[in-house]
């Protein structure tokens, strides 16, 4: 087992995926919002939003009172997939990847099981020509699968195909029956532990080189290390 990325023990009806997406074609999807992470065409649309709303496709670093949109209301089967997963969700969106359009690679600053917070993919339109790469290593979805990764990680998308990539995107938070599941499928716990442990220790290195610079800079720097060490100031 990889605890970087795997499929999860779920397949969902392509053709029930295909027709919900159907529903949403009418609605205006929005340019993701960090468009310096892509070239081409990379919209969304959102089922669950901070703010309630489809246009509001931001995943927040932070948590927030997250509310279903109207979109998820029509969307019978997309809401059947969703209660599969019994834990919280944050974000739920659909990302949307025209062909000769290019995903950079990039990192999602603690989007990852061991942070507490995990993505799923679940594929509804792809093509052998999408190249999903997380840490170097492509990943071969196919459509009805779901799969985890830590997109901590460094992670790239190219659409080599003749069709748009449309995926359902859930942020979910851990918990008991997460943690059961991923214990299913092989996640190394142990390991989880000793990468942390090891990040930790190198936090408490960069605060130690910091504080001999008194610098308004690395104050800053030194308190923000802190404070994702629990550790206060």
């Amino acid at each position: 087992m990889d605890n970087r990325f795997f499929k999860l023990p779920f397949y969902f009806d392509e053709a029930a995926l295909t027709q919900d997406l159907a529903l949403s074609r009418a609605l205006n999807w929005r340019q993701h919002f960090n468009q310096r992470d892509y070239a081409g065409d990379w919209s969304s649309l959102a089922l669950r939003s901070a703010s309630g709303r489809e246009d509001d496709i931001y995943a927040h670093p932070i948590q927030y009172d997250y509310a279903d949109t109207a979109l998820l209301a029509k969307c019978k089967y997309f809401r059947q997939v969703c209660d599969q997963f019994q834990c919280e969700k944050e974000s739920i969106r659909l990302l949307a990847l025209a062909p000769g359009s290019v995903i950079n690679e990039h990192t999602d600053l603690h989007t990852g099981y061991p942070y507490g917070l995990f993505r799923l993919h679940i594929p509804i339109q792809t093509a052998e020509a999408v190249r999903f790469r997380v840490a170097g290593v492509d990943l071969p979805m196919r459509a009805g699968e779901c799969w985890y990764a830590n997109f901590h990680l460094p992670h790239s998308v190219r659409n080599e195909g003749a069709i748009e990539r449309v995926h359902l995107v859930i942020d979910c938070r851990r918990n008991a029956w997460s943690d059961a599941l991923f214990g299913q499928v092989g996640y190394d716990f142990g390991e989880e532990a000793r990468v942390l442990d090891y990040s930790r220790q190198t936090k408490r290195q960069m605060i130690a080189e910091l504080s001999r610079t008194d610098t308004e800079t690395s104050r800053q720097l030194v308190a923000q290390l802190r404070q994702e060490l629990g550790e206060g100031n």
